[in-house]
């Protein structure tokens, strides 16, 4: 039996002191988006082409009156990037958007997200600088974790290996090839272990390892940790990324990826766990 007072499982309900702190954050992140350039838009709760950018099994599908299969919204990036190139971009000369809104999953989880995207660009700091500015506001300093996802690519071609051992987590079987500089690399966490396996390691994964480097020398950001084999469960990243996490929970993600042909930046602040961190504090 469900009573009339229930809302489903993973919904989210913001009422007094939660609904007033979900309202300044909002705000407080609306006018640094603004005064760093960015323009606001509001995408459409539903989608025909989230199932390109996320897995099936967590997309809330339906079917439109000419029965189209179509989604409610999962993800914000890459809808957002192809309205522009493909709806809007011929009428407005504008290549940096935020938005403030939720997306949804399957069963029934709901995640209200802050987020931007800079189309064309490739370098992430603004993304870093940006969160960190809205978290300032509400003396909140996460841990900033810095990754590549093309190292763990390029490590699971070169050893032949399967993927979801990264995802998995299962780092023992990397210490099981018995490689030096590999061993190296799964137990990188600050500046001094990640010069060290620069020294050491093939020079395609020394590259991708460098660019880690000069984003963390960039930002300047005080908190800071590198996870070069964190493999992100985001399909359309491909190259640096980062999140910030405040014990076990992110409270932002941000990455590089490729759409329609067009290298861009972008980045999500997760409404939901700042709420929950401020209020624990």
């Amino acid at each position: 039996m469900i009573y009339e007072h229930e809302i489903p499982v993973g919904s989210k309900l913001y009422f007094g002191k939660s609904a007033k702190l979900k309202r300044e954050i909002e705000n407080s992140a609306s006018q640094i988006f603004e005064k760093e350039g960015f323009k606001e838009i509001v995408t459409p709760f539903l989608s025909y082409h989230q199932h390109g950018n996320i897995a099936e099994k967590e997309l809330i599908r339906f079917a439109d009156g000419d029965n189209h299969v179509l989604s409610l919204r999962a993800d914000s990036t890459m809808d957002v990037v192809r309205l522009m190139s493909k709806r809007l971009g011929r009428s407005i000369a504008n290549d940096k958007w935020f938005y403030i809104q939720p997306v949804f999953k399957f069963p029934s989880l709901e995640v209200n997200q802050i987020g931007a995207e800079f189309v064309g660009a490739k370098d992430l700091s603004f993304g870093v600088d940006i969160s960190s500015s809205v978290f300032d506001d509400f003396g909140l300093s996460p841990l900033l974790q810095i990754c590549n996802i093309n190292i763990p690519n390029m490590i699971a071609s070169k050893f032949d290996l399967d993927i979801a051992i990264f995802e998995r987590g299962e780092i023992q079987k990397l210490f099981a090839l018995g490689v030096s500089w590999l061993d190296k690399l799964v137990k990188v966490e600050n500046l001094e272990g990640l010069d060290e396996v620069i020294n050491e390691a093939p020079q395609d994964i020394k590259s991708e390892l460098i660019s880690m480097k000069e984003m963390a020398a960039k930002i300047g950001y005080e908190r800071v940790v590198f996870s070069p084999l964190y493999y992100a469960k985001m399909r359309y990243y491909d190259g640096l990324f980062f999140r910030f996490i405040e014990k076990n929970l992110t409270l932002g993600l941000g990455g590089n990826y490729a759409c329609d042909g067009a290298k861009s930046a972008g980045f999500a602040l997760y409404t939901d766990a700042i709420i929950d961190t401020i209020l624990k504090k």
